[in-house]
């Protein structure tokens, strides 16, 4: 290359490196902090709710009993959604500003009910009552998994017969058929 001439550019990498070093970089940090706030997420999530709430957050980090949020599941075939009232509880004084958290506030005041997605289905045949199982020493993440590890929650297996059945023998509970089906 003789003195006074510039090296030959390739056309498509002109003015690049900048565009490219900015573009890595972007992604990068939102990347990072995406999965940092997020955590590794988990493949299939359970329904998308009204408003986000992570169980990992409350049962997991906060350590609250899941009795705490299902407070009929004791005494109840179900576990029971907990009213806003409940959120209540804590979140008149905690985090008041986070939006989330305005947002709940508001159906609060405007007396405005959350309509939460279920998550576990059984079928309509299928008897299943939470109070025995629950005052039976059952552990809620037997059937329900870790849900301390989870911000949306995700049925970990599909409730069948056969895992009711392992569990139903590992217990030594009944096996009669009238005990579960209508």
């Amino acid at each position: 290359m003789s003195a006074g001439q510039q090296p030959k550019t390739c056309p498509q990498r002109r003015n690049r490196p900048w565009g490219v070093f900015l573009s890595i970089t972007a992604i990068a940090l939102f990347g990072l902090t995406w999965w940092g706030y997020r955590g590794i997420p988990e493949a299939p999530l359970g329904p998308i709710q009204p408003l986000p709430f992570s169980h990992r957050v409350h049962a997991g980090v906060k350590t609250l009993s899941c009795l705490m949020c299902h407070n009929t599941v004791q005494a109840s075939a179900h576990a029971g959604i907990p009213p806003v009232e409940t959120c209540m509880l804590c979140h008149s004084r905690i985090i008041i500003t986070y939006p989330d958290i305005q947002a709940l506030r508001a159906h609060y005041y405007d007396r405005i009910p959350l309509l939460w997605n279920r998550v576990n289905i059984l079928s309509d045949f299928v008897k299943f009552n939470h109070s025995q199982h629950i005052n039976r020493s059952v552990d809620c993440g037997h059937c329900h998994g870790d849900v301390k590890s989870m911000d949306r929650i995700k049925p970990p297996q599909e409730f069948r017969m056969g895992f009711c059945m392992t569990c139903h023998k590992a217990y030594n509970a009944t096996h009669d058929c009238f005990t579960c089906h209508r």
